[in-house]
């Protein structure tokens, strides 16, 4: 089936006339209408993508060059900008029709990608759980009771079930690996500033990022390779012209630690300490130095709040005062709390950070990575605020945010794959590694594809 296909083995089947990038376009539309109702992954399915695509196979007939993603069908968050249509970033006001695109979406089209939706999202990007007031709730596809994760609730779902070859999400605290843990699929944090935020409504500008989602680590690379690089209207993007591609990365000797007490005190489900402490096990048998390693800052701390909700005020704080600017509920009480953030508290905050990214730094001089699960539990019902986890209800934001959102305040690139595991979803690996390895990143997550760690495995249903 299309929809079967890695992005590769599309983009190559129609560079080549076996498929054209229209009959593949329309399937993955129809395939995404038909599902709908089910998943609500999309806040907009764009049936423009089909002339998109008629106008790429006129273009590769004529003998022109089709880019390295030709035809491919892609879904985006809605809070990044399409030239011609509207953003509502997940809310129940804000209806922003772009002029031009994100940066981001221009790479990717000028690639040869078609965009062809835009998918569903925790309001404004301040949630975990994609349970959006205004459009509804996203349902995973392993089972559409549950959440898929948030914020980017919507890419990963698209992932997941085959209504998209990949997708385009953000991560300020886990948007991408969150979403991408509970449904089965690999996500990519890249280091803050590798990927241009032109174009992408900010949650807290200083953490945001752009990230792929897709089924396997080589989809994550293309997409990673063509939305990479400076771009000067941008003024948190990398001045570095250069972007290595992917390396190849040898388990053998490869230095590996487990960050403490960040593990030791997360709120983790039994399966998915089970699965890590495997995963430890085998990257040990292949060959990789495992160890632990410890220091007090290596845990989510109260600042880690602080410093979003600083920003993310200074976004919202006049919406905020306009009687005429709703919120759905659960948002609308996060947001007045971020009010309450002080100047001293965010100063205190950043001398925070300023430790926590030398601490890192110091940890890499003599590591390649560190490796955590990604979330701490991959279930949770539709409407609840709480996780069962060791038979206590914790709350889903501390269990679905407790790995991933300190990550964003290293500024450190961070790959999460699904473990090869019998679970519904399976549990999720993190690796995180220095500032601006991608490249080093993603040629590990290939590595411990080709040996069988991580694997992407369908939903049943779907």
């Amino acid at each position: 089936m299309i929809h079967e296909s890695s992005l590769t083995d599309l983009a190559e089947a129609i560079r080549t006339g076996d498929l054209s990038a229209r009959e593949v376009v329309v399937h993955y539309l129809d395939r995404s209408h038909a599902l709908q109702p089910e998943l609500n992954a999309y806040t907009e399915i764009d049936e423009n993508a089909i002339a998109r695509a008629e106008s790429l196979d006129s273009s590769l007939a004529a003998g022109n060059d089709s880019g390295r993603l030709a035809g491919v069908p892609i879904a985006i968050k809605d809070l990044i900008d399409q030239a011609g249509v509207i953003n509502t970033c997940g809310s129940g006001f804000y209806r922003h029709r772009a002029e031009q695109s994100a940066t981001a979406v221009q790479r990717l089209e000028a690639a040869g990608a078609i965009i062809i939706g835009r998918t569903g999202l925790h309001e404004f990007a301040f949630g975990f759980s994609s349970e959006n007031h205004w459009f509804g709730p996203v349902r995973n596809p392993w089972n559409t009771a549950t959440s898929p994760g948030g914020s980017s609730g919507g890419s990963a779902v698209a992932v997941a079930a085959g209504l998209a070859t990949a997708a385009i999400g953000t991560d300020t605290g886990g948007s991408v690996r969150v979403p991408a843990a509970l449904c089965g699929v690999a996500g990519l944090k890249v280091t803050h500033g590798r990927i241009p935020l032109t174009g992408v409504f900010p949650l807290a500008a200083s953490l945001d990022t752009v990230g792929p989602l897709g089924r396997t680590v080589d989809d994550l690379t293309t997409l990673y390779e063509v939305m990479a690089g400076h771009d000067p209207l941008d003024p948190w993007s990398s001045t570095d012209p250069v972007v290595p591609s992917a390396t190849d990365v040898s388990l053998k000797g490869l230095a590996v630690g487990v960050p403490q007490p960040w593990i030791e005190n997360g709120p983790m489900a039994e399966d998915v300490k089970e699965a890590f402490s495997a995963a430890l096990d085998r990257l040990n048998d292949l060959g990789a130095s495992v160890r632990e390693v410890r220091h007090p800052l290596l845990q989510p701390s109260g600042e880690l709040a602080d410093l979003i909700n600083a920003e993310v005020a200074s976004v919202h704080r006049n919406w905020l005062a306009d009687p005429t600017k709703q919120y759905g509920p659960e948002v609308a009480d996060r947001m007045q709390r971020t009010l309450e953030a002080t100047l001293d508290d965010y100063i205190a905050a950043q001398e925070w950070r300023a430790g926590l990214r030398n601490a890192t730094a110091g940890f890499f001089e003599e590591l390649d990575v560190l490796v955590t699960p990604t979330v701490g539990a991959t279930r949770k019902t539709i409407g609840e605020t709480t996780i069962l986890v060791e038979d206590q209800p914790r709350s889903y934001r501390l269990v679905f945010s407790w790995f991933s959102s300190l990550v964003n305040h290293m500024g450190a690139p961070a790959l999460a794959m699904p473990l090869r595991n019998a679970g519904a979803p399976p549990p999720s690996l993190q690796v995180i590694g220095p500032w601006w390895s991608e490249h080093r990143l993603l040629g590990l997550g290939r590595a411990l594809e080709e040996v069988g760690l991580v694997e992407f495995r369908p939903p049943p249903t779907w």
